[in-house]
């Protein structure tokens, strides 16, 4: 990532003298106050140094430390992603368990169409019919922004986060069925079921508690994916957070920026599937008994 910027056409020092008719004097001091004239190679070293203990940079749009800039906007992006999480888990879970349980039926059909249409919707085409319909057109939401204060920010991110979540609780719905599917057919549902205990209990106990694991796993694989994916949902919305920052840092060659945010998405990935692996076994003893048998 941090090489590739060597390849994308422009100059971040015209960006930066923007609006000006500069002297190869100004240009040769801008280039060296910023370290662009130094090779590639040691650019990068000073780079994951300063990284190291704590420096990402200087942001060249907002002449601020690159740490500063993403904490303003991360706060709104981390509360656009937690909505977006709660929906998913909800509307997935929820949907997976009725289709699973009705399998065959005409709400396990209803279900698999309805999520089969989702599927097919990017996060910017939802984003803009929910604009036009509950913001525009029935006044519900507001169009633009991301609020004040946590009541009128949660407010701001309700159309926003439901944009957000719409491709990714098909995937954990259709996951959910299939994992629970997949557990109703095994044997010790039968037997549980063959013993008296009620429909409500076998299903609470042996089936979902068995199915949970998968859902888990794929859970922390969507991380990354609401992160990136909030991009476009941002951008439609107005809304000032991480996602709209890499998209205006891309566009005037902001660098540092672009690096420090695509770093972010990156450790939050890695971090969040390293929690997941470490409560698999927790959530589902047969994996630890598993491993320790191989």
């Amino acid at each position: 990532m941090f090489f590739s910027r060597f390849l994308v056409p422009g100059d971040p020092v015209r960006f930066l003298l923007r609006g000006r008719k500069p002297s190869p004097e100004a240009i040769q001091a801008v280039t060296e106050q910023f370290g662009l004239d130094l090779p590639p190679w040691q650019q990068y070293l000073n780079w994951v140094l300063g990284m190291l203990c704590g420096d990402f940079g200087r942001s060249l749009q907002f002449r601020q430390d690159v740490a500063t800039v993403i904490g303003d906007r991360l706060p709104v992006t981390l509360t656009l992603v937690v909505l977006a999480a709660v929906m998913i888990a909800v509307v997935g879970l929820v949907s997976g368990v009725i289709a699973a349980l009705n399998r065959g039926r005409i709400a396990d059909r209803a279900i698999l169409i309805l999520l089969t249409v989702l599927s097919a919707i990017p996060s910017f085409v939802g984003s803009i019919v929910l604009i036009a319909v509950f913001a525009v057109g029935l006044g519900w939401f507001p169009t633009f922004g991301s609020g004040e204060g946590f009541w009128d920010t949660v407010y701001h991110l309700i159309l926003p986060a439901i944009a957000l979540a719409i491709v990714f609780v098909v995937l954990v719905g259709k996951v959910t069925r299939s994992s629970m599917v997949e557990q109703i057919g095994r044997e010790h549902v039968e037997v549980a079921t063959s013993r008296g205990l009620t429909r409500g209990a076998v299903i609470r106990r042996h089936v979902f508690r068995n199915s949970i694991g998968p859902i888990v796993t794929v859970s922390g694989l969507l991380v990354a994916g609401l992160l990136v994916a909030s991009t476009l949902v941002e951008k439609a919305f107005g809304i000032a957070g991480l996602g709209s920052l890499l998209v205006q840092s891309v566009d005037r060659l902001d660098f540092p920026v672009v690096q420090a945010v695509v770093l972010f998405v990156v450790a939050a990935f890695v971090i969040v599937n390293a929690v997941v692996d470490l409560l698999e076994p927790v959530i589902d003893p047969r994996a630890a008994a598993g491993a320790d048998a191989r």
